[in-house]
């Protein structure tokens, strides 16, 4: 094995090797102009940002030798020039660290200077790392949106925006927007194509957010990437009016079953109305239990779950609604399927299904938390 030498010795060689060197200009009886060694940024200068490029240029002169390296001794793997005047660095530094820079560059004048010094990288109060949802290898629905959450508000949201990629294989319009969703400190971009997305549409997704001042003492996170799929196109059709729903996939109907909405409509009672607009199926659970204290009920038991929505909504089994599903309205706002059809419903669901409820008098929107995506019209989705 052939050992390397330590940075301190192959300077120590140069300093020798060049104490020979002739110090007069030949034939001209001046002295030759000495080595000026100059940084960007300069030398010894601390709160750098990570990704900040770095330069070490002699002006009359040439670099023999230059490292640098972090506190563990690992090496920045800078460029030299070829003809020796410059070193340069472009890549991304780690946050809170301190780079040593230590070399020697020969002037026309032979003599060495000396190049010695450091670098201090910003330390930040938090690191925030984005999260992507849907994640890699996802299959979802067509009305699912592209998530990436922020663990706090940033400075410059357009900043940020503009550090957001996504490739949609084929082309699909589409825009982000801003959205608080239920359960997040932070905000978060989604993506929303202009119309559902075509089934087997391929998405990928990146968020570079590193060594950007997010404000407050707050810097981006590591780069987050994510490539997910779009499965079947399967769309519930679900009018108050007729008391069933309709399961079509690629627009033809492929299961239709009697089901109760909620009585609100029928008796004064906006809490107990199904809100009309697309919802978005976000969780299945084949057991679950469900509470309202409000109406006298707590930790009752129920099977088949999909939830459509974080008001409490979702299409689930109700043995106790049959005789009405079908012809009447009389749950707390879910749709009551009968126990075989809510089972084979929930086998057909995935996450980002999406379930457009018709013929009831109030709307979903934000005040009904996630996914309310799809109740923001087109024109106005993209000034937010």
């Amino acid at each position: 094995m052939v050992r390397q030498p330590h940075p301190a010795s192959l300077l120590a060689a140069v300093l020798l090797t060049v104490a020979a060197l002739v110090l007069i200009a030949p034939g001209t009886g001046l002295v030759a102009p000495a080595a000026e060694v100059s940084a960007s940024p300069a030398l010894d200068a601390v709160d750098l940002m990570p990704g900040q490029p770095l330069s070490i240029s002699v002006q009359n002169g040439t670099i023999v030798a230059l490292s640098v390296t972090d506190q563990t001794g690992s090496a920045v793997p800078g460029q030299l020039a070829t003809d020796g005047s410059s070193w340069s660095y472009a890549g991304n530094l780690g946050y809170g660290k301190t780079y040593t820079a230590t070399g020697a560059a020969i002037g026309a004048d032979g003599q060495v200077a000396r190049i010695s010094g450091s670098y201090r990288t910003v330390k930040p109060v938090e690191e925030v790392t984005p999260t992507i949802f849907p994640g890699t290898g996802d299959v979802v629905g067509v009305a699912a949106p592209v998530i990436v959450t922020l663990s706090s508000e940033p400075a410059d949201r357009q900043a940020v925006e503009d550090r957001l990629q996504i490739t949609t294989t084929p082309h699909v319009e589409g825009s982000w927007a801003w959205i608080q969703h239920d359960g997040r400190d932070g905000p978060s971009l989604d993506w929303r194509p202009r119309e559902y997305w075509p089934s087997g549409t391929q998405v990928h997704v990146e968020v570079d957010l590193f060594g950007m001042d997010l404000g407050g003492g707050h810097f981006g996170g590591a780069k987050q990437v994510s490539d997910f799929s779009i499965g079947r196109n399967q769309v519930v059709l679900a009018d108050a009016t007729t008391h069933q729903i309709v399961v079509q996939q690629d627009g033809q109907t492929v299961a239709t079953y009697p089901a109760s909405y909620g009585s609100g409509d029928d008796i004064g009672d906006p809490n107990r109305v199904t809100r009309s607009g697309v919802h978005v199926v976000t969780d299945m659970q084949e057991t679950t239990t469900m509470s309202n204290p409000d109406y006298g009920y707590s930790g009752v038991t129920e099977h088949w779950a999909v939830r459509i929505s974080n008001n409490g909504e979702f299409i689930h089994q109700n043995a106790d609604t049959v005789d009405d599903q079908g012809s009447a309205n009389v749950s707390h706002g879910c749709i009551n399927l009968a126990p075989a059809d809510a089972e084979a419903y929930f086998r057909s669901a995935i996450y980002g299904d999406p379930v457009e409820v018709t013929g009831t008098s109030v709307q979903l929107s934000e005040a009904d938390g996630d996914l309310y995506d799809w109740a923001i019209p087109w024109d106005q989705w993209q000034l937010r």
